[in-house]
Formats: structure tokens, C-alpha cells, sequence
């Protein structure tokens, strides 16, 4: 489990971007070698990169975790971007600071990279070095360094795409590069990718295990670290959550513990996401999802068929349920048909 400690603040959020944090445009990186990444403790798709090696180039620097939501919709301009420009200098480093204790494992991060498509350098920030180098609060967040090292552009959450692109633009011509073309944006994402209905979204992010959860329904509150049997409240409010059966509450994450356990969601959006794990490792467990008591049939998610079974075969994210139509509120109902699921947040869209 990742401590208090050595976890940063977390700022992510599912209502739009995020406000920013103390790093300011136009002076050099807070790093301790002038925007060398020294804190990475692996690199992916690249050997180690320095200041040094990079410098003279445009730099997107863009910070993730592969279970976040936010991220995921703000992932398809950063490929495209990379891909369009970077034969005009650009070079995209993706640092990989994870959020929860299994995003700490390289190899749940590398399948997903691979199932993302993302071919360009990450730096592993296991221990949070480059985050905090970057005085950085959010996921995901973009940095433009230009060809001198300075810091000449942020953005935070979702959003902002145009002016990012408009910044990045100016900064590749200001290196001498040649036309670039015209912009890529706006880009449009696919499945889980897809861009949120804001217009509906009402629902925020919803954490599952006792450190950093709200809006807990069940009768008795939460049990911390200890197996206990839960039911159901009279009704659910919007933002609320409750347990059905045998569950560990945990710091970050609850274990169901017996076949047939709930987890009940009352929410207001389109789409709903749920992090979750087998607690053993290579198993996969069955569940089922109902929403307001029924089948969810064409609201069903790309994680779930139309009858609303499917299945958790590692740790990550799944989309559970995406309405046909605008979001409105409802419940959602998961039942774990095989006992061993850790969960530990929903999120929306």
C-alpha cells in the first residue's frame, strides 16, 4: 500500500480541468539537473533521457496513471500530437507516476501502454521524484519546454487542447522548424477514450477503500481492516455508495469476501467506471451489473455485455456502464459472483 508519506496530494478530477499548481511559465524546471528526469526509476520505450540530450528540442512532458480516467480522455491529442509533430522536433515523454499500489508494477503498466498505443518514452516515477521535481498536483498534467529548457506552457485535467496545441505550435517554430501543417485538433477519442458529457456529468470521483472515501451508506459505517458482513441502506442519495454481504475495508481498497457481494452506486452521468483488481494474482472474477434493478442492454459498457456479465481479469479500469442517451441518475447494483475483488474507485463520464 502506497503510504501518506510518500503519495502526493491528490488533485485529480472528473468535473473539468484542474487549477494550477505553483509552477509557473517562463523560468527553468524546479528540477534538480535542469529538466533531467533523475528521479525515474525505469524507462520505457527509450533508454534514459537527459537535459542534455534533450535540449534544442520542444519537450512535452505529460504526467499519468494508467487508471485514470481523466487521462484516458486527454490521451488521444497528446498521441496525435506527438505523432504529427514529432519529425518537427517534438519529443513527448510520458511520466508514469502511479496512483494506486498496483500501478507501482511495471508489468500492469506495460500492457496497457501496449493496449494504448503509446510508443513514445515514459519515465517510471515510482517514487514520485520527477512529480515532485515538476511541483506537480495533477493527473494528467502537459508541460511545454522549449528548445532552451525553459518552461513556456502548462495545462491541468481535461481541456484546453486548442491553446496547448497553439503553444506548442509557436514553440516548434520559434526551434526553426519547418511548416508543421495545419493543427491536428480537434481529435475525436473512441471507446473508453471518448470524451465525457459534460452537459449530464454530476457524479465525482468516488474513492472505495477508508483513507480517502465519502459518501458511504451502509448501516455502521465502514469496519477498517477487519471482515464484515454489511447490508444494504433504506435508499441511496446521489454521491452515495453502500455494501451488500462480506467485505475488508481497507486503506485503499475493499475485498469482497464471499460470492454474491454488492457493491451499490447511486450516480448521475453517462458513463460509469469502476478500479478494481483480483485479490489473487492471475485470477479473474465474475460480476454482474444491474442499473435501476434491470439488465442494462444497450447502456451497457465496453467491459460488460448487454445482459451486464463480465469479467475482471486484472487490475485496472472498466467501464461498466455507458447510456445509449444523455446521462441521468440511477443505480447501479455489482454483484461479484466469485469472491476476490478488490475495488477502489468510481469514476464518471
Amino acid at each position: 500500500m502506497t503510504s501518506e508519506d510518500d503519495f502526493p496530494e491528490n488533485l485529480s478530477n472528473d468535473v473539468g480541468p484542474a487549477e494550477s499548481p505553483a509552477v509557473q511559465p517562463g523560468g527553468r524546471l524546479p528540477d534538480e539537473e535542469s529538466f533531467s528526469f533523475a528521479g525515474a526509476t525505469e524507462w520505457l520505450n527509450s533508454p534514459p533521457l537527459t537535459g542534455a540530450a534533450l535540449r534544442g528540442r520542444v519537450v512535452l512532458v505529460n504526467f499519468w496513471t494508467y487508471t485514470c480516467i481523466n487521462w484516458l480522455r486527454a490521451l488521444p491529442y497528446v498521441r496525435a500530437w506527438e505523432e504529427a509533430y514529432r519529425r518537427h522536433g517534438l519529443v513527448v515523454i510520458g511520466v508514469h507516476s502511479p496512483e494506486f499500489s498496483f500501478e507501482h508494477d511495471v508489468g500492469n503498466v506495460r500492457p496497457a501502454m501496449e493496449a494504448l498505443s503509446i510508443g513514445y518514452p515514459v519515465a517510471v516515477d515510482n517514487s514520485f521524484r520527477v512529480w515532485r521535481s515538476f511541483d506537480n498536483h495533477y493527473w494528467p498534467a502537459v508541460y511545454l519546454v522549449d528548445a532552451r529548457g525553459r518552461l513556456r506552457h502548462t495545462s491541468f485535467g481535461e481541456g484546453d487542447y486548442e491553446e496547448t496545441e497553439a503553444a506548442l505550435r509557436r514553440l516548434l517554430a520559434e526551434a526553426g522548424s519547418a511548416d508543421p501543417g495545419p493543427a491536428v485538433g480537434p481529435v475525436t477519442g473512441a471507446g473508453i477514450e471518448a470524451a465525457a458529457d459534460w452537459n449530464t456529468l454530476r457524479s465525482a470521483e468516488t474513492y472505495l477503500g477508508y483513507q480517502r472515501t465519502s459518501g458511504f451508506a451502509s448501516p455502521g459505517g465502514l469496519a477498517a481492516d477487519r471482515l464484515h458482513a454489511y447490508s444494504a441502506p433504506s435508499r441511496l442519495r446521489r454521491g452515495q455508495w453502500a455494501l451488500v454481504g462480506d467485505w475488508t475495508a481497507g486503506a485503499e481498497a475493499t475485498v469482497s469476501e464471499a460470492p454474491g457481494g454488492r457493491l451499490l452506486c447511486r450516480f448521475h452521468a453517462r458513463d460509469l467506471h469502476l478500479v478494481a483488481a483480483p485479490a489473487a494474482l492471475g485470477s479473474a472474477v465474475r460480476l454482474r451489473v444491474l442499473l435501476d434493478g434491470r439488465e442494462p442492454g444497450p447502456d451497457s459498457g465496453l467491459d460488460l455485455d448487454e445482459a451486464g456479465y463480465g469479467t475482471i481479469t486484472g487490475p485496472g479500469l472498466y467501464q461498466l456502464l455507458r447510456r445509449s442517451g444523455p446521462g441521468i441518475e440511477g443505480t447501479a447494483e455489482i454483484e461479484f459472483l466469485d469472491p476476490g475483488t478488490g475495488v477502489y474507485c468510481f469514476t464518471f463520464g
